[in-house]
């Protein structure tokens, strides 16, 4: 943890929840917390399990630690 006042520590969380809110639809409706619950999981899974990084060498980073271990 870094010192007060001090915006780095936010910068991997602020980093997901942009990517989230622009891939999901910030201004899009849902018609429950249930289905908006639904959507995110789902988002999340894609985020960890499919999406390829060119700096991981087109894996996905589940895939990419997998590798590792």
């Amino acid at each position: 943890m870094s010192r007060r006042a001090t915006c780095l520590d936010n910068a991997a969380i602020e980093s997901f929840f942009g990517k989230l809110k622009i891939e999901i639809g910030v201004l899009k409706q849902y018609s429950s917390a249930k289905e908006l619950k639904a959507v995110i999981e789902s988002w999340i899974m894609y985020y960890n399990n499919e999406r390829i990084q060119a700096k991981l060498n087109g894996y996905s980073p589940v895939a990419y630690r997998q590798l590792a271990a």
